[in-house]
C-alpha cells in the first residue's frame, strides 16, 4: 500500500508498505545485482539509510538460480537483508548482455517471449513474461517488474511504438 504523507510545492513524500517493511519516498535504492551490494554489508547499507535494495532477475536466475534462493528462504535470507527488495524483470540484461538483435545476435524475440544464450557458458534460455514473474515471486521480491522489450538505440519511432505495445501485452498476460 502507498500513502502520501506530506506534499510540498514541488514534491510529495510518501510511504510504501511492503511485506518486508516500509519504504519512505523518495528513496535511495542500492543495487544488489546478484544478491549482494558490492563492498557493503547489510548493516552498512542500513547505516547509509537504505530501506530497500534491487536484485536482478536475470543474474539470479542464471546463477545461483531462483530455486536455490527460494530454498534458502528467499532473497532476504540469502543476502542477510531484513528489508524490502525490488527485482527488475531481467529484460534489460537479456537484450544488453546476451547480444543485440542483429545477424550475429543470439537473442530471438517473439510474442511468446525471448530466447537468449548465457554469455558465460552459452546455455540457451527462454524467458516469457510469466517466467519473469515466477522467478521474482520465487526470489521473494516485494516489488516486481513486468518483462519489457528493450529496443535498440537508435531505432525508429515505429519500432519503439511496437516495442511498447508488445511490453503492454506482456504486462497484461
Amino acid at each position: 500500500m502507498f500513502k502520501i504523507v506530506r506534499r510540498t510545492e514541488k514534491r510529495r513524500i510518501g510511504k510504501l508498505e511492503t511485506m518486508h517493511g516500509a519504504v519512505n519516498t523518495p528513496f535511495f535504492l542500492p543495487i544488489a545485482t546478484k544478491g549482494a551490494v558490492k563492498n557493503l554489508t547489510p548493516e552498512e547499507l542500513k547505516e547509509l539509510g537504505a530501506e530497500i535494495v534491487l536484485g536482478n532477475t536475470y543474474h539470479l536466475w542464471l546463477r545461483p538460480g531462483e530455486k536455490l534462493v527460494q530454498k534458502a528462504g528467499g532473497l532476504q535470507k540469502f543476502m542477510n537483508w531484513n528489508g524490502p527488495i525490488l527485482t527488475d524483470s531481467g529484460g534489460y540484461q537479456v537484450f544488453s548482455l546476451a547480444g543485440r538483435r542483429d545477424e550475429k545476435s543470439s537473442v530471438k524475440l517473439s510474442e511468446k517471449g525471448v530466447e537468449f544464450q548465457d554469455p558465460i557458458d552459452g546455455k540457451k534460455y527462454f524467458m516469457t513474461p510469466e517466467k519473469s514473474i515466477e522467478i521474482q515471486l520465487a526470489l521473494g521480491s516485494d516489488i516486481i517488474m513486468v518483462l519489457d522489450e528493450c529496443p535498440p538505440y537508435p531505432c525508429s519511432r515505429e519500432y519503439a511504438k511496437k516495442s511498447l505495445e508488445r511490453t503492454t501485452r506482456w504486462a497484461e498476460r
